[in-house]
């Protein structure tokens, strides 16, 4: 799954899961500033700002995810609870999503060193070497 949108804003923050029910617009503007617990006109600055960029209708309208939901929920705390200004929160949004594709990175990356390491030859079996100009030599150790 992508981690943007199709304008390259972040889609993830902070407290976001990773299920795809989480990721599904569903939620008129509306509907979303009540579950998040703000107005509406607030959404709209946030989305304008790109601290929550939700999904557009043909029509221009905006449908929010639960994870956009969430993501609201905690630009909400961070402002409130925590006194973070509004750059310092798209920063944060930022990083975390950095870590998180980072953290997947990683990931895969282990996966294939494990699968590596399960197909890695035993002492003696010949090993496939990629074709290039460059000479192999190889020269038995005596026993």
């Amino acid at each position: 799954m992508n981690d943007r949108h199709e304008d390259g804003a972040p889609r993830r923050g902070p407290s976001a899961g990773d299920s795809n029910d989480m990721a599904a617009a569903v939620f008129a503007i509306s509907i979303a500033a009540d579950l998040a617990g703000m107005h509406a006109q607030t959404l709209r600055t946030y989305d304008r700002l790109g601290l929550v960029t939700p999904h557009r209708t043909s029509g221009g309208g905006r449908r929010y995810s639960r994870r956009d939901v969430e993501l609201l929920r905690e630009v909400q705390r961070l402002s409130q609870e925590e006194g973070v200004n509004l750059a310092g929160i798209k920063r944060i949004i930022e990083l975390t999503n950095q870590v998180e594709a980072l953290q997947a990175r990683v990931g895969e990356l282990l996966n294939e060193v494990e699968y590596l390491k399960a197909r890695r030859p035993s002492r003696g079996e010949l090993v496939p070497v990629p074709r290039s100009n460059a000479l192999v030599v190889w020269k038995r150790r005596p026993l």
